[in-house]
């Protein structure tokens, strides 16, 4: 069952301000899909890749888990954490995790509290109709806490790779 109690942000969430490189990133306090609390300052002297996506096992959050999974291995010879974050609570999580054999980690945010802080939560269209949704987007964040570089609008396709290569490229530096 989740617990509302669970999740504690450091700033006041609004929806559309979306953080930009150079300012700290928003510190969060959340489950992941296995209950454990996950904060980012627990992840000290470690890159976190940061990505918000709509729903567990659907198409296109599928094939952005995958990709994460499949460079997984790079992405921790950098130092990187990789961590999803969506409104679905850790069982869905768990059977999605488990579904597609995937090793990255998964954060539950019903409550859109973290996807607000990092101005995720937007106005979306959809065959005419507006709603409020999960804006797929990804924020990647250094070791000493500051967002070093966003993608506020990700397509899928190629979207893990093009987040290695700018680590790396950051790492290097």
């Amino acid at each position: 069952m989740y617990n509302s109690k669970a999740i504690a942000i450091s700033h006041t969430p609004i929806m559309s301000n979306i953080p930009q490189v150079g300012q700290p990133a928003p510190n969060f306090s959340t489950l992941d899909q296995n209950g454990n609390s996950v904060t980012l300052d627990d992840l000290s002297s470690q890159w976190v890749v940061l990505y918000f996506y709509p729903k567990d096992d659907t198409p296109g959050c599928t094939t952005e888990a995958k990709d994460f999974t499949e460079l997984y291995q790079d992405f921790s010879e950098l130092g990187a954490k990789i961590l999803g974050v969506s409104p679905d609570l850790g069982k869905s999580h768990c059977k999605f995790i488990s579904k597609h054999n995937l090793s990255i980690t998964l954060l539950s945010d019903p409550e859109h509290i973290l996807i607000e802080a990092y101005g995720a939560w937007r106005l979306k269209k959809f065959m005419g109709k507006e709603y409020m949704g999960v804006a797929r987007s990804t924020f990647l964040i250094s070791p000493d806490k500051i967002i070093v570089y966003t993608w506020p609008n990700v397509k899928t396709k190629g979207h893990a790779l093009e987040v290695l290569t700018k680590l790396r490229e950051l790492a290097a530096t």
